[in-house]
């Protein structure tokens, strides 16, 4: 796990070092145990290393092929790289180094562009082809792995994080107002080639890119729909599929832990981990807040210790994230819609003290429907498709294990007519300014892509196409700010591949999601987490919180003093009637009160 800068000059110029020596340092949290840099005429290529595999001086990049003609400078893990190492030696390569990067760099020379199918990891990757004066660059299938950049007439600029590219361009940045509206009336960041910047993109997931003779073009190397045509398997043959996986996430030259957050997911890591694969020492690394507290899984991480040599816990509290609000925000780089971001952080700058690598459960909700609306989308499927009598009995099933309409209610929401569903999800931010809501109603893409899905299958296609990317970001984020690699078992492409290829009973069925995880576990995990029916989350007691003096006072100066860059988005009447009444304990509308925070402090930032 490292971090990768670059700028690629269109108009003939020389690249200066100092571009990219500035864009390296921004970013040096994400590589602390070395760096280099290239430079050639119009190519700058620069990095710095977090060193997982090889940790000697070998794995130093930017390397070169064995001609000097290939340059790479790669950010990530290719975690089958031993295997690839054999069946390239089986072909007459040689290699100097037992990292990864020169697998990748010969898998390059063999295969091409194809070689990225045969990869199994998370990437963000650029070649440079000195002959040809050629650049190639990828990112993984998923998006695990972020790629930035900035382009105009005369240069392309490219960084593993925003920030690095922010630190180079002169001119000022514009807001992205649809970002902002997007963010504060649905959630929801990451779901499109956009940033929070005008003119700063992400490489699309999926994708590859190449410029040559002054051209930049883009194309989608990998299309899950098209790979999700699997022949059915079991629930034995899930548990040894989802278990090579984890082994090969476990490959690393530093220690290695799992971020535990007691539920189903994390738990089924570290129960294969020691139940299947036979490991005892691993470290597990939670956030706890006291029993009875909004967010604490206590109860259930307990379940674990039988299974753990240990356990290390951290308390986030009010007072910690008044501490850590202004460097977490700055090492995020965009607004985040809820604190759950601030307890993984929290607890990654615990893992810092024990572990370089940690595993965790992200991309099982998006494969196995476990968000709780993937109820509505299944009784949209089966009430449309005329599935009745299917229909009354999942409903049933689910009343009579949720005690909750809230599937019910999900389902209604999805019937509705797109420009309705905006409207209803705005009606619940009451706070967003009218003329604000009037200008960007219409543009937003959201409400389709997310919530436009005619079947399950569909839904979970589309939250792999446009809305795990940010849970990925920020994990990508929250783990480097602190120098630590996190990998996500769940997100190998052979796990995902299969299980999108099943019937949807291997989903949702009588009441439950994750049908087939949770039958595949019934021999190694606690009966109490396997079937669990709540979906907590990474959650806080963030309402708790905002009611505390400190937060009190801050939130009471930005509505009181607001600032006009904000106001432009909110209307502040109606934020200080809403947070009167959250301190009256009359609602909960922290994750509101989080925006407002969030997005002021981000305002603050930012240039005009």
């Amino acid at each position: 796990m490292c971090g990768i800068v670059g700028e690629i000059r269109f108009d003939g110029d020389k690249v200066n070092s100092k571009t990219l020596t500035t864009m390296m340092k921004t970013i040096e949290h994400r590589g602390p145990d070395d760096n280099g840099y290239f430079i050639k005429n119009s190519t700058g290529l620069g990095f710095v290393r977090l060193s997982i595999i090889d940790l000697s001086s070998a794995g130093h990049q930017p390397m070169f092929s064995d001609d000097n003609n290939l340059i790479i400078i790669f950010n990530g893990e290719i975690y089958n790289y031993i295997e690839l190492r054999e069946e390239l030696k089986g072909k007459g390569y040689i290699f100097h180094t037992d990292t990864d990067t020169e697998v990748l760099l010969k898998s390059y020379q063999e295969w091409g562009e194809e070689s990225l199918n045969k990869l199994n990891g998370m990437w963000a990757f650029v070649i440079y082809d000195q002959k040809r004066d050629k650049i190639f660059g990828a990112r993984d299938r998923f998006g695990i792995k972020p790629l930035y950049y900035y382009k105009d007439r005369d240069r392309l600029i490219f960084a593993s994080e925003i920030k690095a590219i922010s630190s180079v361009i002169t001119d000022s940045l514009t807001i992205n107002e649809q970002s902002i509206f997007d963010y504060l009336a649905f959630n929801r960041t990451d779901y499109a080639v956009n940033t929070f910047y005008n003119e700063i993109k992400k490489i699309p997931h999926s994708h590859s890119f190449t410029i040559e003779n002054g051209n930049f073009n883009l194309k989608r190397w990998y299309d899950l729909k098209e790979n999700c045509n699997k022949e059915p398997i079991n629930e034995k043959e899930y548990l040894e599929l989802l278990t090579s996986s984890i082994e090969l996430r476990l490959r690393s030259d530093v220690p290695v832990g799992v971020c535990l957050s007691g539920g189903l997911d994390s738990s089924t890591i570290i129960s294969i981990i020691a139940k299947k694969l036979k490991i005892e020492d691993i470290n597990s690394f939670s956030a706890v807040y006291g029993i009875g507290e909004n967010g604490d899984e206590s109860q259930f991480i307990d379940e674990m210790r039988p299974y753990l040599n240990n356990m290390h816990f951290t308390t986030p509290t009010a007072d910690t994230l008044y501490s850590d609000i202004r460097d977490m925000i700055e090492y995020l780089d965009e607004p985040v819609p809820t604190t759950s971001i601030y307890a993984q952080y929290y607890v990654m700058k615990l893992a810092k003290k024990h572990a370089v690598v940690t595993l965790d459960g992200q991309g099982a909700d998006e494969q196995l429907a476990g968000y709780h609306y993937f109820y509505g989308f299944y009784f949209k499927e089966l009430l449309t498709s005329l599935s009745l009598f299917k229909f009354s009995q999942e409903v049933l099933y689910y009343l009579h294990k949720h005690k909750s309409l809230f599937g019910i209610k999900t389902l209604l929401f999805f019937l509705l007519p797109e420009k309705l569903k905006t409207k209803l999800r705005v009606k619940v931010a009451s706070y967003i300014k009218d003329d604000f809501y009037m200008k960007y109603k219409d543009s937003s893409t959201l409400s389709q892509e997310i919530y436009g899905a005619k079947t399950l299958k569909e839904s979970m296609l589309n939250h792999f196409e446009h809305k795990l990317e940010h849970l990925l970001k920020w994990s990508d984020l929250n783990s480097m700010r602190f120098s630590i690699e996190s990998r996500v078992p769940f997100l190998d492409y052979r796990v995902v591949e299969q299980t999108l290829s099943l019937p949807n009973d291997n989903y949702i069925k009588k009441g439950l999601t994750k049908y087939i995880l949770r039958e595949s576990m019934k021999s190694i995990l606690p009966k109490k987490l396997r079937l669990r029916y709540d979906k907590i989350g990474f959650e806080t007691p963030e309402d708790k919180w905002f009611r505390e003096e400190k937060f009190q006072d801050m939130i009471k100066e930005i509505l009181d003093e607001p600032n006009p860059k904000l106001e432009k988005y909110i209307d502040i009447e109606r934020a200080k009637e809403m947070y009167q009444k959250h301190l009256n304990g009359e609602i909960n509308c922290s994750r509101d009160i989080w925006k407002w925070i969030n997005l002021n402090l981000w305002l603050d930032r930012v240039a005009k």
